[in-house]
């Protein structure tokens, strides 16, 4: 297989592993030696243009000076067994739900080998992923799993949900069982030492090293890959040929990352299912967070009388509930979670505090991106009322700052009459249902 593969371009050397996985007993036991100089320079490629530097501060810009230079120099520590992962730089951000989100920030050469890496595995384990499945995976977005649940919860009129959170699962996968899993499928030394190195190598804070023994780094090119492949073992394949086939009425389940949500038409089989998921978590070194989980009641409401209904649920950022269409009937209905919204208005009056001595103009197109991002995400149909809420917080939390600036007061009314206001874009939907059938659903 090395030998008619390596000499291929990478698309089609790509294109030629996906589709020998399609066997699913295949062990590819040969793949390191094909994380060539093309497959380098395909990964540096598609990092981002302005990638955070990791402890070494080296740019992506910096390297492509003399790329070709320092991509053969790289592969052949590759070849030569002389390469070395470098400690991540840890990084800490704020979590919508109150605590901090850890990120591990690579070195540039490790960034460009685990994508090399993250390439082989994607051609690999693409092809077995199952269609429920959306979370990092090339041509699928949140948009789409939305709209995937939204069809699903419309055929069956809802169900019992069970509404699951993996307590820190990117810090708990245990690495020997990551190990064991990808063996199944990927039994080349090579290729399964240079994963190790990368979750072992550790990260700097503080001048101080941490080596955690489980979890997946949050911030790796490698991460989501690894991070998918063991939940597709853990949870994806288990219910798709051991839970589904044995459950009494209709079921479904999506799963984006580490989000997911299990739908059953009965009671009996969701509580049967919530039961023996926390023991199959368990196996594998992982279980559910006692607080945030739980199995809530979202049927339709009866057609005649009858509420829209109390249960609500949050998925990717929405609230979902039972709602009436314009023609009068039931239907799931989404608008942007209070979190997500309470979330976003903060950063952006925090923004407008710290900026509010720059010329009016240029606050004006800064905060016109920010808005587009999002509506971008939270432009989907049935949300244009949180969205025009969005948009008038903004306006007010701008002019509430700008009226605290030095010298003569801006008045709303002559903030209203400017330009730089005028120009700020009003909400807009940017999802239907059609551009997303037409993407592939």
């Amino acid at each position: 297989m090395g030998e008619s593969l390596s000499s291929l371009p990478v698309s089609t050397r790509l294109r030629r592993i996906a589709e020998m996985a399609r066997d699913d007993g295949r062990v590819f036991t040969s793949l390191v030696h094909l994380i060539d100089v093309p497959l380098l320079r395909a990964s540096f490629a598609r990092l981002r243009k302005k990638v955070s530097a990791g402890i070494d501060g080296r740019t992506k810009e910096e390297y492509s000076e003399d790329l070709e230079s320092n991509l053969a120099d790289l592969h052949l520590r590759l070849r030569e067994k002389r390469y070395r992962a470098t400690p991540a730089r840890r990084v800490r951000i704020a979590k919508e739900s109150g605590g901090e989100r850890v990120l591990s920030i690579p070195a540039l050469e490790d960034k460009i080998v685990q994508g090399a890496a993250s390439l082989l595995l994607q051609s690999i384990y693409e092809p077995v992923f199952y269609g429920f499945s959306y979370g990092f995976r090339q041509g699928r977005s949140p948009h789409e799993a939305l709209e995937a649940l939204w069809r699903e919860l419309q055929r069956m009129g809802g169900g019992w949900i069970i509404d699951a959170d993996i307590h820190g699962y990117f810090d708990h996968v245990p690495h020997g069982q990551l190990k064991e899993v990808l063996q199944r499928r990927v039994n080349d030394g090579g290729l399964l030492r240079l994963i190790g190195k990368w979750l072992k190598t550790g990260c700097v804070e503080g001048g101080m090293a941490f080596h955690p023994e489980t979890g997946v780094p949050q911030g790796g090119v490698i991460s989501p890959v690894l991070s998918n492949i063991y939940l597709h073992e853990v949870l994806d394949d288990w219910y798709a040929r051991e839970v589904r086939p044995r459950l009494r009425g209709r079921s479904f389940l999506i799963r984006f990352a580490d989000d997911f949500l299990i739908c059953c038409e009965l009671e009996h089989d969701a509580r049967r299912v919530l039961d023996v998921l926390a023991k199959r978590l368990a196996v594998y070194g992982l279980q559910l967070h006692p607080e945030k989980t739980r199995l809530l009641c979202f049927k339709r409401p009866p057609r005649e009388g009858g509420s829209g209904g109390k249960g609500t649920f949050e998925f990717l950022g929405f609230t979902h509930h039972w709602g009436r269409s314009r023609r009068g009937k039931w239907t799931v209905q989404r608008r942007t979670s209070a979190r997500r919204s309470s979330r976003a208005l903060s950063a952006l009056e925090e923004w407008c505090k710290r900026n509010r001595h720059l010329p009016l103009h240029e606050q004006s197109q800064r905060l016109s991106l920010k808005l587009l991002g999002h509506y971008s995400y939270f432009g989907i149909k049935g949300n244009y009322a949180c969205l025009r809420r969005f948009y008038r917080r903004c306006q007010r939390l701008w002019h509430k700052w700008l009226s605290r600036r030095g010298g003569r007061r801006l008045t709303w009314p002559r903030l209203k009459a400017t330009k730089s206001f005028q120009r700020l874009p009003r909400p807009r939907l940017v999802h239907s249902r059609i551009q997303l059938a037409l993407s592939g659903q």
